[in-house]
């Protein structure tokens, strides 16, 4: 997609601090990270977000996550890291291919808020909509 800032990085027509390629992903360094070392891998063949991705690419594209994410770790000397994956505008994805975040996390005082909520719901509602998930999950 020529209007793709993703797919400009991976053709080599804007510079990108890369940490790792192979034939279908590539990851490098966010420019804007949420931490030190924030990582994005992205396939090479273009697709908007999760439901736009083949089954197989989003198999491939987590095992990229795993790989990497653990070295990252091991380089950056952190015990752990998130993994996201931001699936549309209302989710927060801001460029239109997909890809995943890999968060290095030093613990306690990094600066980074664990998930916001933790309302409690009520039983019913949880049954409720624990039903319409299921059906519709039957329905694909």
């Amino acid at each position: 997609m020529k209007e793709c800032i993703f797919c400009k990085l991976i053709a080599g027509e804007l510079p990108s601090f890369r940490v790792y390629e192979d034939q279908d992903f590539v990851a490098f360094l966010d420019i804007h990270p949420v931490a030190t070392g924030h990582t994005l891998v992205v396939p090479k063949a273009h697709s908007h977000d999760i439901e736009d991705t083949a089954e197989e690419v989003f198999v491939e594209l987590m095992k990229r996550v795993k790989k990497i994410g653990q070295a990252m770790a091991k380089a950056l000397g952190v015990p752990g890291y998130n993994v996201g994956i931001n699936n549309g505008r209302s989710a927060g994805q801001l460029v239109d291919h997909i890809h995943a975040h890999i968060i290095p996390r030093k613990g306690e005082g990094d600066g980074l808020l664990p998930w916001p909520g933790r309302e409690k719901v009520a039983e019913e509602e949880l049954a409720e909509i624990a039903e319409r998930i299921r059906k519709q999950i039957l329905r694909t």
